[in-house]
């Protein structure tokens, strides 16, 4: 499709005449790549039901997209199983280890925020493999070991592709200091080419031994080799981190917006409050009628997400270490409240407080999927390693790749995190503690039917490109690809500016401008994938094209 036609359309507010996104009778997965979309199809025709293609896909997706995810991070699940009507969260967020405390990351009274970003301090206690075998046991059909076999296979070579060669050039010149990981991104001390097999052995034998027994990343020998490599470089999680780190059930975060019922993430997700607030806030306006992509919605848009950030900054943490507001965030009443205080212009930032910070970094450790089978179960799974390649220390013989999720915390109150986010002592490190996340697996029902399922990658811009898909399907009857492919607005209070994708048309950033907001352009920064189910049922799917995924299904 040419961009100039796409570009068009969204303005005047109507999908382009082009052929339909991927449609699939019976199931449908979305993935950043074609292989791991595969691999959830695979776990479908094998007798499988969508949690486990979910978590087929996550794992594969760790391996071939090492820079976003992986078995050494975490993520959160929301799943609706049909037969039941009902909906499963499941929170697998790395935690802070015991040793880590609030003052862990000062340095002479200062926030030292390479601390959290890089090497064995970085590391939170990784929950992927304790979410994921659970989702298996208790709501799958197959056993674990059938999710873990496609990932194994491909750990023992797959082509190098674009993203990862972009996110290689982004870390090259820290993986001299982390040799197990350079020696896999830059063999000979050269980056990888396009098409140039990547081989990492060592993690194709873990994944088949935690097929086996999931539990030994917790106990066992590879709890004990994933703590003798980081001891050894100088970091602090233990094996008691590992041996007590627990999946959390926790109740979806649910609301109603044109009469459809949306289930998303609650905290320690703040993707799900800021989710909540904007489509409460915007049920008091006849979107569809703005036009997609136009002024008049941009404006609107950036209004609503500034409430939503900017309770974000001042309420949201770890639930279950500080009270959280989280009915009164997400109640129709509060968004009664906010709605007299959004208006032609944008809202005085004076009235939130002050920060800093520029841009949100492209973001390329965290991955989006989403699953809806042939009985009507639905999943979409979000999961991280936090930055690229996430703290670059691979756990010694395991090949597992560790995150940077401390970065996550809010080291010091007011100080801007890797992302420019600012946050207070509602999110400050403590032992066991789970850091905010923007991460927003979403799903959206029609007479509990799956309607959609949407999430996305992308730090901050997480929260924005799903609600903005969202918004392109349901209000602006937009298709699924195109909503996918829209050119982006992002707003998150702070810094208070909204960054806009080269492809906003001009006219919307001067008519932006001229009602007193600081435009800036930015790189794409967020990834989408998604499944919607269309009335006479087929699953037509889409995958972002700023990562290069592909969509799959039967």
């Amino acid at each position: 499709m040419r961009p100039l036609l796409v570009l068009c359309a969204l303005v005047l507010g109507r999908a382009p005449a082009v052929a339909s996104p991927p449609s699939f009778p019976h199931a449908a997965v979305a993935s950043d790549h074609p292989l791991a979309s595969a691999a959830g199809v695979e776990a479908l025709r094998r007798g499988g039901n969508a949690i486990d293609a979910a978590c087929a896909t996550a794992l594969a997706v760790g391996v071939l997209h090492p820079q976003s995810a992986g078995i050494g991070g975490g993520g959160f699940l929301v799943a609706w199983i049909a037969r039941e009507k009902r909906f499963v969260v499941l929170d697998f967020r790395e935690k802070a280890p015991r040793a880590v405390g609030r003052d862990f990351y000062l340095r002479g009274g200062k926030a030292d925020p390479r601390l959290a970003q890089v090497g064995p301090l970085a590391v939170g206690v990784p929950g992927e493999v304790a979410g994921l075998s659970r989702a298996v046991k208790e709501l799958g059909k197959l056993d674990f070991a059938r999710c873990t076999e496609a990932a194994a296979r491909l750990a023992e070579g797959f082509p190098a592709h674009a993203p990862l060669l972009r996110a290689i050039e982004g870390v090259k010149g820290e993986l001299p200091k982390y040799p197990a990981l350079g020696g896999i991104l830059m063999p000979q001390g050269k980056p990888l080419a396009e098409g140039q097999i990547v081989r990492r052995p060592e993690l194709a034998r873990t994944l088949r031994v935690l097929g086996k027994d999931p539990q030994s990343f917790y106990r066992g020998a590879i709890a004990k080799e994933i703590v003798r490599s980081l001891r050894e470089a100088g970091g602090v999680l233990t094996e008691e981190d590992l041996a007590s780190y627990t999946v959390k059930v926790r109740a979806p975060l649910e609301t109603r917006y044109r009469g459809r019922r949306i289930a998303t993430m609650p905290p320690p997700s703040s993707g799900g409050i800021v989710l909540t607030e904007a489509l409460n806030l915007l049920e008091h306006e006849r979107v569809g009628a703005l036009g997609a992509g136009s002024e008049a919605f941009m404006h609107l848009y950036a209004e609503v997400l500034k409430h939503g950030f900017a309770d974000r900054a001042r309420h949201l943490g770890d639930a279950d270490f500080v009270s959280v507001p989280v009915a009164r965030l997400a109640s129709p009443a509060y968004a009664d409240e906010l709605w007299r205080r959004v208006g032609p212009k944008p809202i005085a930032h004076e009235r939130y407080g002050s920060g800093q910070g520029g841009a949100p970094p492209r973001d390329g450790g965290t991955t989006h999927l989403s699953v809806v089978d042939a009985e009507g179960n639905a999943v979409a799974l979000t999961s991280t390693v936090n930055l690229y390649f996430g703290s670059l220390v691979i756990a010694g013989s395991t090949g597992i790749l560790l995150n940077d999720q401390m970065d996550d915390f809010s080291l010091q109150p007011g100080v801007p995190n890797a992302f420019g986010l600012v946050g207070n002592a509602q999110n400050a490190v403590a032992p066991g503690k789970r850091p905010l996340s923007s991460m927003s697996p979403t799903i959206v029902l029609e007479n509990d039917r799956v309607r959609l399922v949407v999430g996305a990658a992308g730090g901050p811009r997480i929260i924005t490109a799903t609600l903005q898909t969202l918004l392109g399907v349901l209000d602006f009857g937009l298709a699924l690809d195109v909503a996918v492919a829209a050119p982006r607005l992002h707003a998150q209070w702070m810094p208070p500016v909204v960054f806009v994708e080269k492809e906003v048309p001009q006219a919307v950033r001067t008519g932006l401008a001229a009602r007193g907001h600081e435009v800036v352009e930015a790189p794409p920064g967020a990834v989408v994938n998604a499944v919607a189910v269309e009335p006479g049922g087929a699953r037509t799917a889409a995958s972002d094209p700023r990562k290069n995924g592909a969509p799959a299904g039967y």
